[in-house]
């Protein structure tokens, strides 16, 4: 047991004080873990764009102080009544949605939505008691979906946690707890390209370009990336984009751009950036009577998603995916042997590092569009 198992403990957080101005780190307080919670060991997190999201707060409401961060690796430091599956010294992914194994999501084989622990950007506090664990000088400082990661010390809802192998090296897989997954998820888990297909992918961020590492995996012979930055496609290359599109140099629709280049569409799309013109393009950029496209960018709360219905009868097909298609603490054990195995390439992903007191040099890199993952080193 650890010596600090049931004892607040005194570390060093980044704390947002207010959306858009840097971080400040802090001395915080983390109270012990309660019923159905662990108290991790923050030892590498990465900057995810959701992050950066909700620090700017300018399209969404946003609860602050908060403690940001959810793109992470850890060591668990203790756990509270009633978790059975973990205990103090196992590595582990914290994320951002759940798996509590009871409800009717997580019951069946074909969804990973868990009713009681699936994101939620508006809970600052822990949902056994709606308090949170953070605190500075008996003044509470909120969490954020549940993991709240730039932090030395974190609570976290035990279904949120994934056991993975010991011998995983941290600060490399700490970047499959959220984006990179997510994007490899939705190409091989929903998408389910064929080997010798052709996929196309929409934004070549770190997400589309983990879907793109999906494709090469699957063996798909033409991976056709589309991105108004043309400063990606060499990049892209390297995750096993074949061919590039930049619908700025087209005067049509892209959709007719792709289908000119394929002899009718493409086998598979997946749509990474989450504007709605791009979410019509994927789905429209399919092949009639086979194709399939997948939809994993977040779009505008607002935003109507329009087609002819002749697309659908005309048997294309549509999907949705979060997180890949993952259920936490069943799958992402099995994409950190894929690492370890050598078949997924993660070191490619990362592009910057900087110790934990140079956060907000991370948010910087993010707001120019340099790199694709910054690691944090805690320690």
């Amino acid at each position: 047991m650890s010596s600090t198992a049931g004892q607040v403990i005194k570390c060093k957080a980044a704390v947002a004080w207010e959306a858009g101005k840097p971080l400040v780190i802090e001395e915080v307080e983390v109270a012990p873990p309660q019923k159905m919670e662990v108290r991790l060991k923050i030892l590498f997190t990465s900057l995810c764009h959701t992050d950066v999201y909700f620090w700017e707060a300018k399209a969404q409401d946003s609860v602050f102080p908060r403690i940001l961060g959810h793109e992470a690796a850890g060591i668990v430091e203790s756990v509270g009544e009633g978790v059975m599956e973990l205990m103090p010294s196992d590595h582990v992914l914290p994320v951002f949605t759940g798996e509590c194994g009871d409800c009717a999501h997580c019951k069946s084989e074909e969804s990973n939505m868990c009713s009681l622990l699936r994101i939620n950007t508006d809970r600052g506090v822990m949902i056994n008691d709606e308090k949170p664990r953070f605190s500075i000088k008996g003044k509470p400082i909120y969490h954020f979906v549940g993991t709240s990661t730039f932090s030395e010390y974190t609570v976290v809802h035990a279904g949120c946690v994934a056991k993975i192998n010991p011998l995983a090296p941290l600060d490399k897989v700490c970047v499959l707890s959220c984006g990179i997954s997510t994007g490899f998820g939705a190409t091989l888990n929903v998408a389910k390209p064929k080997k010798g297909s052709s996929v196309a992918i929409f934004g070549l961020g770190a997400i589309g370009l983990a879907a793109a590492e999906g494709a090469r995996l699957a063996g798909a012979s033409r991976v056709i990336g589309v991105d108004l930055n043309p400063s990606r496609f060499e990049e892209a290359k390297r995750f096993g984009v074949t061919e590039f599109v930049n619908p700025k140099d087209h005067n049509k629709p892209v959709q007719e751009v792709i289908a000119e280049m394929t002899d009718g569409g493409v086998d598979r799309s997946v749509e990474c950036t989450g504007n709605i013109d791009a979410m019509i393009s994927a789905f429209e950029c399919v092949h009639d009577g086979w194709g399939v496209a997948v939809l994993v960018g977040v779009p505008h709360k607002d935003a109507i998603f329009k087609t002819p219905p002749m697309n659908f009868l005309n048997e294309r097909t549509l999907k949705g995916t979060f997180f890949g298609n993952y259920k936490p603490r069943s799958d992402l054990p099995s994409v950190v042997e894929m690492y370890m195995n050598k078949e997924l390439e993660v070191e490619k992903f990362i592009t910057h590092e900087v110790p934990f007191a140079e956060i907000n040099k991370a948010f910087e890199l993010m707001l120019k569009g340099e790199g694709l993952r910054c690691i944090i080193r805690m320690e």
